[in-house]
């Protein structure tokens, strides 16, 4: 196997979805199957012997299932792991919570979704464990989230590095908007729950992901959060301490009426690459607010929000972008610093303080 070669253990008790998914990954010369698995005990026995960089790993299993699977990698050998998941409501908690113990991403497992969408799939998947294993910062990340995942007390965080020095907004931004991909439910679990009850601004989210999963992460944010955090509704209005995150599968669209700025969630526009998308939900509350707004651009693949962005900052809005060494996928962060836009970059530690002091402004 070539030294740059991509290592890769895919784990599911269905023989169809192994070879299938095996198939798509090794379409691509930069990635080896080196072994598949039936189940989590096997699985684990392949990883302690072969060491691969990545693993793909299904939850419902027999002998063993992907989540208890998944806590023992995490404990013992932690390494990125992408977790196949059922587009169901269960399948979308038991996938949030596998997030939540460390895995990096998902992919659909419906056969009936991957087989009309095979190429879309085929080509998200190279791309996904290509850029997750290729993610300086994961490793540490990994770790951590052992730790955490096997009942130790996390080591004390170092201290957020507040010396950096934050060059202060023009004007006081009117709401938070934030875009966010890969990597995304660990890293808003590092910045939503450490956020006063107090917080004066609403908070306005893109994760991309489909639907159920945004309803399970929002639920799960909100049960560690001072703020209220839910997906969002049609209707919902902009309050300070209220965190929308957009429906997975749907856009999230404001509007200005009697009582302020409203939410109204659309399939229009159609033909973004992603629904939702961080520049259609970032220019519409540019638009819709008219005033200076607060931007996050943090952990993704790609470029979703930089054109929102560039709108934003127009209106003498104020940009924060997710330094590299954090980001499990350091994308759509480097697009808004290459092109300029970014007034801080910071780590995903100084984030929550960062957004107090700016709102302050």
């Amino acid at each position: 196997m070539a030294e740059n070669t991509i290592s890769v253990i895919v784990v599911d008790d269905s023989a169809f979805m192994r070879k299938s998914i095996s198939l798509m990954l090794e379409a691509d010369q930069g990635i080896k199957v080196v072994a598949t698995a039936r189940d989590g005990k096997e699985a684990i026995e392949k990883i302690r012997t072969l060491k691969p960089d990545l693993v793909t790993l299904d939850v419902e299993m027999p002998v063993m299932d992907g989540l208890s699977a998944l806590r023992i990698i995490m404990k013992e050998m932690p390494l990125p792991v992408i977790m196949i998941s059922s587009l169901t409501s269960e399948g979308a908690q038991t996938t949030i919570e596998a997030l939540n113990i460390g895995a990096v991403d998902f992919i659909p497992k419906e056969l009936s979704y991957v087989s009309v969408n095979i190429s879309k799939i085929k080509e998200e998947l190279i791309a996904k464990v290509k850029n997750i294993a290729g993610s300086r910062s994961l490793l540490a990340r990994m770790n951590r989230a052992g730790a955490i995942a096997g009942g130790a007390k996390p080591a004390a965080a170092a201290p957020a590095p507040s010396s950096v020095k934050l060059k202060r907004p023009a004007a006081r931004p009117k709401a938070v908007v934030v875009g966010i991909s890969t990597g995304g439910p660990f890293a808003l679990l590092q910045v939503i729950p450490k956020l006063p009850a107090d917080f004066p601004l609403g908070i306005l989210v893109v994760q991309h992901m489909p639907p159920h999963f945004t309803k399970s992460m929002a639920e799960r944010l909100n049960g560690l959060s001072q703020v209220e955090v839910r997906e969002a509704a049609n209707g919902d209005r902009i309050e300070p301490g209220l965190v929308l995150i957009a429906p997975g599968g749907s856009h999230m669209v404001f509007s200005r009426n009697g009582v302020g700025i409203v939410t109204r969630i659309t399939q229009e526009p159609s033909q973004t690459l992603y629904r939702p998308s961080a520049d259609v939900m970032i220019n519409s509350a540019v638009e819709a607010f008219n005033a200076p707004l607060l931007g996050l651009i943090m952990t993704g693949m790609g470029k979703d929000g930089l054109e929102g962005l560039k709108a934003l900052k127009k209106k003498n809005g104020y940009v924060v972008a997710q330094n590299e060494e954090t980001c499990v996928v350091y994308g759509m962060p480097k697009a808004a610093v290459d092109a300029g836009v970014a007034d801080a970059v910071l780590p995903l530690e100084r984030i929550p303080s960062a957004l107090v002091e700016l709102t302050q402004a």
